[in-house]
Protein backbone atom coordinates (compact mmCIF):
# COMPACT_ATOMS: atom_id res chain seq x y z
CA UNK A 1 0.00 0.00 0.00
CA UNK A 2 1.34 3.43 -0.96
CA UNK A 3 -0.09 5.83 1.63
CA UNK A 4 1.98 8.98 1.18
CA UNK A 5 4.23 10.53 -1.44
CA UNK A 6 6.73 13.33 -0.97
CA UNK A 7 8.61 14.52 -4.00
CA UNK A 8 8.97 17.02 -6.81
CA UNK A 9 5.94 18.04 -8.82
CA UNK A 10 6.83 17.41 -12.46
CA UNK A 11 3.55 17.93 -14.29
CA UNK A 12 -0.02 18.92 -13.45
CA UNK A 13 -2.80 18.48 -15.97
CA UNK A 14 -6.14 18.02 -14.18
CA UNK A 15 -7.11 15.46 -13.11
CA UNK A 16 -3.60 13.96 -13.53
CA UNK A 17 -0.28 14.92 -12.02
CA UNK A 18 3.22 13.46 -12.01
CA UNK A 19 5.42 13.41 -8.91
CA UNK A 20 9.10 12.43 -8.90
CA UNK A 21 9.89 10.69 -5.60
CA UNK A 22 13.32 9.16 -5.24
CA UNK A 23 13.83 9.03 -8.99
CA UNK A 24 10.51 7.29 -9.63
CA UNK A 25 7.74 9.19 -11.41
CA UNK A 26 4.36 8.47 -9.86
CA UNK A 27 1.28 9.17 -11.95
CA UNK A 28 -1.47 10.34 -9.61
CA UNK A 29 -5.11 11.21 -10.15
CA UNK A 30 -6.51 13.87 -7.85
CA UNK A 31 -9.66 15.94 -7.32
CA UNK A 32 -9.62 19.63 -8.21
CA UNK A 33 -9.41 20.51 -4.53
CA UNK A 34 -5.82 19.25 -4.67
CA UNK A 35 -4.93 21.22 -7.80
CA UNK A 36 -6.11 24.46 -6.20
CA UNK A 37 -3.35 24.02 -3.60
CA UNK A 38 -0.51 22.70 -5.75
CA UNK A 39 2.70 24.72 -6.14
CA UNK A 40 4.31 25.36 -9.50
CA UNK A 41 6.11 22.51 -11.29
CA UNK A 42 9.54 21.91 -9.80
CA UNK A 43 8.45 22.52 -6.21
CA UNK A 44 8.11 19.93 -3.47
CA UNK A 45 4.68 18.43 -2.87
CA UNK A 46 3.27 16.03 -0.27
CA UNK A 47 0.21 13.92 -1.05
CA UNK A 48 -1.73 11.37 0.99
CA UNK A 49 -2.58 8.55 -1.38
CA UNK A 50 -5.00 5.71 -1.95
CA UNK A 51 -3.73 2.79 -4.03
CA UNK A 52 -6.15 0.72 -6.13
CA UNK A 53 -5.19 -2.54 -7.85
CA UNK A 54 -7.45 -3.83 -10.62
CA UNK A 55 -7.04 -6.64 -13.10
CA UNK A 56 -6.20 -4.18 -15.86
CA UNK A 57 -4.53 -1.33 -13.97
CA UNK A 58 -2.85 -0.04 -10.83
CA UNK A 59 -4.11 3.43 -9.92
CA UNK A 60 -2.90 5.96 -7.40
CA UNK A 61 -5.17 8.73 -6.09
CA UNK A 62 -3.76 11.73 -4.25
CA UNK A 63 -5.21 14.09 -1.62
CA UNK A 64 -4.07 17.14 0.30
CA UNK A 65 -5.00 15.79 3.73
CA UNK A 66 -5.76 12.58 5.57
CA UNK A 67 -9.32 13.81 6.11
CA UNK A 68 -9.94 14.28 2.39
CA UNK A 69 -8.55 10.82 1.70
CA UNK A 70 -10.78 9.37 4.43
CA UNK A 71 -13.82 10.98 2.83
CA UNK A 72 -12.82 9.53 -0.55
CA UNK A 73 -12.44 6.07 0.97
CA UNK A 74 -15.85 6.40 2.60
CA UNK A 75 -17.41 7.52 -0.68
CA UNK A 76 -16.14 4.58 -2.73
CA UNK A 77 -17.66 2.14 -0.24
CA UNK A 78 -21.12 3.35 -1.24
CA UNK A 79 -22.82 1.04 -3.71
CA UNK A 80 -22.47 2.44 -7.23
CA UNK A 81 -19.71 4.92 -6.37
CA UNK A 82 -16.28 4.05 -7.76
CA UNK A 83 -13.01 6.01 -7.63
CA UNK A 84 -13.83 8.04 -10.76
CA UNK A 85 -17.15 9.25 -9.37
CA UNK A 86 -15.50 9.80 -6.00
CA UNK A 87 -13.00 12.19 -7.63
CA UNK A 88 -15.80 13.93 -9.49
CA UNK A 89 -17.70 14.47 -6.25
CA UNK A 90 -14.68 15.91 -4.45
CA UNK A 91 -13.90 18.09 -7.47
CA UNK A 92 -17.39 19.49 -7.92
CA UNK A 93 -18.18 20.15 -4.28
CA UNK A 94 -15.92 20.82 -1.30
CA UNK A 95 -15.86 18.31 1.54
CA UNK A 96 -17.68 20.48 4.07
CA UNK A 97 -20.47 21.34 1.64
CA UNK A 98 -20.86 17.67 0.77
CA UNK A 99 -21.22 16.86 4.46
CA UNK A 100 -23.84 19.59 4.78
CA UNK A 101 -25.80 18.11 1.85
CA UNK A 102 -25.78 14.70 3.51
CA UNK A 103 -26.86 15.99 6.93
CA UNK A 104 -29.58 18.21 5.45
CA UNK A 105 -30.85 15.66 2.91
CA UNK A 106 -29.97 18.07 0.11
CA UNK A 107 -30.11 15.73 -2.87
CA UNK A 108 -30.95 18.63 -5.21
CA UNK A 109 -27.38 19.95 -4.95
CA UNK A 110 -25.79 16.53 -5.39
CA UNK A 111 -27.69 15.67 -8.58
CA UNK A 112 -26.13 18.71 -10.28
CA UNK A 113 -22.78 16.89 -10.24
CA UNK A 114 -21.92 14.79 -13.33
CA UNK A 115 -22.65 11.09 -12.88
CA UNK A 116 -24.93 11.64 -9.90
CA UNK A 117 -28.57 10.84 -10.55
CA UNK A 118 -31.43 11.06 -8.11
CA UNK A 119 -31.03 7.48 -6.89
CA UNK A 120 -27.27 7.86 -6.40
CA UNK A 121 -27.75 11.11 -4.49
CA UNK A 122 -30.35 9.51 -2.22
CA UNK A 123 -28.09 6.49 -1.69
CA UNK A 124 -25.18 8.74 -0.74
CA UNK A 125 -27.31 10.55 1.82
CA UNK A 126 -28.70 7.36 3.36
CA UNK A 127 -25.45 5.38 3.48
CA UNK A 128 -23.12 8.20 4.53
CA UNK A 129 -25.16 10.10 7.12
CA UNK A 130 -24.04 7.97 10.07
CA UNK A 131 -20.47 7.78 8.78
CA UNK A 132 -20.11 11.56 8.64
CA UNK A 133 -21.32 12.42 12.13
CA UNK A 134 -17.90 13.63 13.24
CA UNK A 135 -17.56 16.03 10.30
CA UNK A 136 -18.64 19.61 10.89
CA UNK A 137 -20.56 21.00 7.95
CA UNK A 138 -20.47 24.57 6.70
CA UNK A 139 -22.58 26.44 4.13
CA UNK A 140 -21.41 27.29 0.65
CA UNK A 141 -19.32 30.42 0.52
CA UNK A 142 -19.83 32.74 -2.41
CA UNK A 143 -16.53 33.73 -3.98
CA UNK A 144 -15.48 36.07 -6.73
CA UNK A 145 -13.00 35.19 -9.50
CA UNK A 146 -9.46 35.97 -8.47
CA UNK A 147 -7.54 38.17 -10.89
CA UNK A 148 -3.89 37.18 -10.94
CA UNK A 149 -2.50 39.35 -13.70
CA UNK A 150 -2.66 40.14 -17.39
CA UNK A 151 -2.33 37.57 -20.18
CA UNK A 152 -2.00 37.53 -23.93
CA UNK A 153 -5.07 36.52 -25.93
CA UNK A 154 -3.48 33.30 -27.15
CA UNK A 155 -2.40 32.33 -23.66
CA UNK A 156 -5.90 33.10 -22.43
CA UNK A 157 -7.41 30.78 -25.04
CA UNK A 158 -5.00 28.03 -24.00
CA UNK A 159 -5.97 28.53 -20.36
CA UNK A 160 -9.66 28.38 -21.21
CA UNK A 161 -9.13 25.19 -23.21
CA UNK A 162 -7.18 23.64 -20.34
CA UNK A 163 -10.10 24.37 -18.01
CA UNK A 164 -12.62 22.93 -20.48
CA UNK A 165 -10.53 19.77 -20.90
CA UNK A 166 -10.32 19.32 -17.12
CA UNK A 167 -14.10 19.64 -16.75
CA UNK A 168 -14.65 17.11 -19.55
CA UNK A 169 -12.22 14.72 -17.84
CA UNK A 170 -14.32 15.08 -14.69
CA UNK A 171 -17.44 13.94 -16.54
CA UNK A 172 -19.07 17.13 -17.82
CA UNK A 173 -20.29 17.34 -21.42
CA UNK A 174 -17.96 19.36 -23.71
CA UNK A 175 -20.68 21.84 -24.65
CA UNK A 176 -21.62 22.40 -21.01
CA UNK A 177 -17.98 22.80 -20.03
CA UNK A 178 -17.30 25.34 -22.79
CA UNK A 179 -20.41 27.31 -21.91
CA UNK A 180 -19.69 27.64 -18.21
CA UNK A 181 -15.99 28.39 -18.72
CA UNK A 182 -16.95 31.18 -21.12
CA UNK A 183 -19.21 32.68 -18.47
CA UNK A 184 -16.73 32.71 -15.59
CA UNK A 185 -13.50 33.46 -17.46
CA UNK A 186 -11.83 36.79 -16.77
CA UNK A 187 -8.53 37.93 -18.23
CA UNK A 188 -5.59 36.86 -16.10
CA UNK A 189 -7.31 33.93 -14.39
CA UNK A 190 -5.31 30.74 -13.97
CA UNK A 191 -6.82 27.45 -15.17
CA UNK A 192 -7.31 26.18 -11.61
CA UNK A 193 -9.33 29.29 -10.69
CA UNK A 194 -11.44 29.02 -13.84
CA UNK A 195 -12.21 25.40 -12.98
CA UNK A 196 -13.01 26.32 -9.37
CA UNK A 197 -15.47 29.03 -10.41
CA UNK A 198 -16.99 26.83 -13.12
CA UNK A 199 -17.64 24.02 -10.65
CA UNK A 200 -19.17 26.48 -8.18
CA UNK A 201 -21.59 27.75 -10.82
CA UNK A 202 -22.71 24.22 -11.66
CA UNK A 203 -23.94 23.33 -8.18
Amino acid sequence: MIGRIRGTLVEKQPPHLLVDAGGVGYEVEAPMSVFYQLPEAGAEVVLFTHFVVREDAQLLYGFSSREERELFRTLIKVNGVGPKLGLTLLSGIDAQTFVRCVHENDSATLVKLPGVGKKTAERLIVEMKDKLDRWQSSPLLDGKPMIVGSAMAEAARDTEQEAVSALVALGYKPQDASKVVGKVFMEGMEAEEIIRQSLKSMI
